[in-house]
């Protein structure tokens, strides 16, 4: 039987985000810029190795949650879709640690 993952854990919040129904959380947003933005400052191959147009979508999608996320006001739809697009964005192709 396949072990859960920890409530916590960095697998187990991007599971969360890839889950279209469950609600995102502003907990949920700045633990992924937080993510990204430890893995850029540890030099992760991931993102070291990216082309740089790559790069520039990641750091536009990285922008753009970050505005979303200092103007939100009660998470309609259309935003919260928006919002959740770029955190995929940027979390794509990265090495998630399970714990």
């Amino acid at each position: 039987m396949a072990s859960l993952p920890e409530p916590l854990s960095a697998r187990y919040r991007v599971g969360r985000l890839n889950n279209p129904d469950y609600p995102l959380s502003r907990e949920d947003v700045v633990w992924t810029l937080a993510f990204v933005k430890k893995k850029m400052a540890d030099e992760a191959p991931d993102l070291v190795g990216l082309p740089q147009p790559l790069l520039l979508r990641k750091f536009q999608s990285f922008a753009e949650a970050s505005l979303m996320l200092l103007k939100q006001r009660g998470g309609c739809g259309h935003e919260t879709d928006r919002l959740r697009s770029c955190l995929l964005e940027l979390i794509a192709d990265l090495t998630i640690e399970s714990n």
